[in-house]
């Protein structure tokens, strides 16, 4: 069910960025796929990268990757950023995400130096931080699109 907003609380962008996190913050990613899940995916990409990078992302989401695989969760992370036009972003993942993903296990499995591992996130998170921050604007939009999906708004 969702939850119930005064129209007057969610008079700007801001007010319903608010709004959609706290109904984000409130639910459980699942594996199935709607409105809800794919908000709180891309928010927790969003959000593990401005806190802790690449690294921060797979420990908050190591039991979702490792109960979808990686194909699909980057798979499901690219369309989401590349709908909603962040493709920058998407083509970060694109290009490091399954290399990311493979020494983030070697690593957890004692297989590799982390060394070889914080190379390739370095770079990963270099490229996500020169985009300066252009994230939080396209999520701000995607929010406006979809908050009545959220949000029952009366």
């Amino acid at each position: 069910m969702k939850p119930t907003m005064n129209k007057n609380d969610l008079l700007n962008k801001a007010d319903i960025w608010n709004a959609v996190i706290d109904v984000l913050t409130d639910h459980e990613l699942t594996t199935e796929m709607n409105s809800l899940n794919e908000a709180i995916l891309v928010y927790q990409y969003y959000s593990e990268l401005e806190s802790g990078g690449h690294e921060s992302l797979y420990r908050w989401l190591e039991s979702f990757i490792r109960e979808v695989g990686i194909q699909q969760y980057l798979s499901r992370i690219i369309d989401i950023l590349e709908k909603n036009g962040a493709n920058d972003y998407a083509a970060i993942e694109k290009k490091y995400g399954q290399e990311m993903w493979d020494l983030y296990v070697a690593l957890e499995n004692e297989e590799i130096d982390e060394e070889k591992f914080y190379h390739v996130i370095e770079k990963a998170d270099n490229e996500y931080y020169n985009l300066e921050g252009k994230l939080e604007g396209y999520l701000e939009e995607y929010f406006a699109e979809i908050y009545t999906d959220l949000i029952e708004v009366v």
